[in-house]
């Protein structure tokens, strides 16, 4: 085989050991990317609850689109776990853009008691941030970013708003100095945007995490990364780092992009738009309804089968990947027969995940707190805003991943 391409290979290596995979939907491209929710309609009406698919590099995956096979793998954790080998690591290209799925360090690729362990210990660190002192400290960083655009009578709010908030807020919880704080953001934003710079950033991001631990393990404050650093559990260093660095990752584009979906919601669709003057009171609606139609976190990686299973008529091997389409579960017709309605305050939705592994229940409260604050306070500080293209022109983020809007640009009456 040494005279065949890396795509004959690949597509070799598909027949003899994962022919289920043969021309299965590409989970990237134009193709996708154009129209994902129809594909994964597409997907469920030929396969059913689960089917195959491929990620970047035609490496093969099993999409699991429906609600209630999503809740058993993730309520299983004997049979999927996030540590078991890839059997498709020896088809991994040496670029491959997606090598962080496979990062073992994390407290969320932990597993029995490591996770148990360090699952407390930000659980904890998290649930002593005290939320009416969160809440002001959002309003005032919200109140700064508006006052950047406020005058000009029209913004960008993705960039300028939604992305700002989350990392300024976080920074602040976690405890780094005032004035590394413009620096940690300028960092977490280009890490966010895998460019070229990203590798640096990530490495800048990391020895100020370090440098803080340091910092805190003898002069501790009121802040997050002192209670990670003095709690009784407490892992060593580069586990700290690690799950600090969660912190930072999970807080920032999740929180950036449920800001930016809601707002979208709120200023497109009528049910919101006959309220928005008012503001307050349909806010929290409409950030609920998003979680279930346009969840941040559309897709969720790195769970692989333990052992060999059965899944919705799937003869699943032990270390095959799964990729858990949150979206598409939400739309299952078996939990929602009725597409035209929506999810009103049904708090079943996946998009924190579920069970071992889903989000810290405090990290969930304080996403919502930072979400709902930027929000609020836009509104209240530009009452008469709207969007400054149709909204058919707005366009999302080209990821698997992520469902989120590359820009929202606004107008409003200057302030």
């Amino acid at each position: 085989m040494t005279d065949l391409t890396t795509e004959q290979r690949q597509a070799f290596a598909l027949a003899s050991r994962y022919p289920a995979h043969v021309d299965a939907a590409r989970l990237y491209g134009e193709e996708f990317h154009r129209d994902a929710a129809g594909l994964f309609r597409a997907l469920r009406a030929r396969h059913g609850a689960v089917a195959p698919a491929l990620l970047e590099g035609d490496l093969p995956v099993w999409l699991v689109l429906g609600y209630r096979e999503m809740h058993y793998v993730l309520t299983r954790p004997e049979l999927f776990d996030r540590r078991t080998p890839w059997n498709a690591l020896d088809l991994i290209p040496p670029d491959w853009s997606l090598q962080w799925i496979l990062a073992t360090e994390s407290v969320m690729r932990s597993g029995g008691e490591e996770h148990e362990r360090r699952s407390t210990v930000l659980h904890d660190a998290l649930a002593a941030v005290n939320q009416f002192e969160l809440r002001a400290r959002c309003e005032r960083i919200a109140d700064a970013l508006i006052d950047e655009f406020a005058a000009v009578g029209h913004a960008e709010l993705m960039s300028q708003f939604a992305q700002q908030m989350p990392v300024r807020v976080v920074a602040w919880m976690l405890g780094f100095p005032l004035a590394e704080g413009p620096a940690v953001v300028r960092d977490l934003l280009i890490l966010m945007d895998y460019t070229a710079e990203a590798p640096a950033a990530y490495g800048r991001l990391l020895a100020r995490m370090h440098d803080l631990i340091r910092q805190r393990r003898e002069w501790p404050t009121f802040d997050v990364a002192s209670r990670m650093v003095h709690h009784p559990l407490a892992a060593p260093d580069d586990q700290l780092v690690e799950d600090m660095q969660y912190v930072v990752s999970g807080g920032q584009q999740p929180t950036a992009y449920w800001i930016g979906n809601t707002l979208r919601l709120l200023l497109t669709d009528t049910r919101f738009a006959m309220t928005l003057a008012g503001g307050r009171r349909s806010v929290g609606q409409a950030m609920g309804e998003v979680l279930w139609e346009d969840p941040p976190l559309a897709n969720l990686s790195a769970y692989w089968a333990a052992r060999a299973c059965q899944m919705g008529g799937y003869q699943v091997q032990a270390g095959d990947m799964l990729v858990l389409g949150i979206a598409a579960a939400h739309t299952d017709p078996h939990i929602r027969p009725d597409q035209t309605t929506g999810a009103g305050g049904n708090q079943a939705h996946l998009a924190f995940g579920h069970g071992t592994h889903r989000c810290p229940f405090p990290a969930q409260e304080l996403a919502e707190v930072i979400a709902e604050t930027a929000i609020e306070v836009l509104l209240d500080r530009l009452p008469d805003l709207s969007l400054a293209v149709p909204a058919d022109k707005l366009r999302w983020e080209e990821s698997v991943w992520f469902r989120g809007l590359t820009g929202l640009p606004v107008v409003f009456t200057p302030a």
